[in-house]
């Protein structure tokens, strides 16, 4: 079981549209991670002031880097991946700012080229949203 607060080491995402705090275990078949969103994310201060919900659209993102987090954790891939498809995708509450989010995320399959997997964000014990996607890894040598 492998953990760790250094996620910029792990993804390309940065500041402000890095969503995710830790990974706290990364298995073979399991990464569990955390994130806590800021209302004073430059990139969210405008989306639903009054509310203080964070977008849904955000906590699929989130959920996704987590994964990509915890797989190059695991070492099992190199490279960069980019999300290619949202399989299936399922909210059932909302998340306010402040509020530390938790993903538990399963690895479906898991190659050089490609991610399969699917996750739960909770709030506490909330089940907030349910997701399944795939990413691939981007060749970054090729020309336009």
């Amino acid at each position: 079981m492998k953990s760790t607060t250094n996620i910029e080491q792990l993804i390309p995402h940065r500041y402000p549209f890095l969503f995710v705090d830790e990974i706290t275990s990364a298995t073979q078949e399991e990464i569990i991670g955390i994130t806590t969103f800021n209302h004073n994310n430059v990139l969210l201060k405008g989306s639903n002031p009054e509310t203080g919900i964070v977008p849904g659209t955000i906590i699929l993102e989130s959920m996704a880097q987590c994964g990509g987090a915890g797989v190059r954790l695991l070492g099992i891939t190199n490279g960069i991946f980019a999300l290619a498809h949202i399989e299936s995708v399922q909210f059932f509450d909302e998340v306010k700012y402040g509020e530390k989010v938790r993903y538990e995320i399963s690895n479906l399959r898991m190659s050089e080229k490609i991610i399969k997997q699917s996750g739960k964000a909770y709030f506490e014990d909330i089940l907030l949203m349910e997701a399944s996607w795939m990413s691939i890894r981007i060749d970054r040598g090729h020309s336009k």
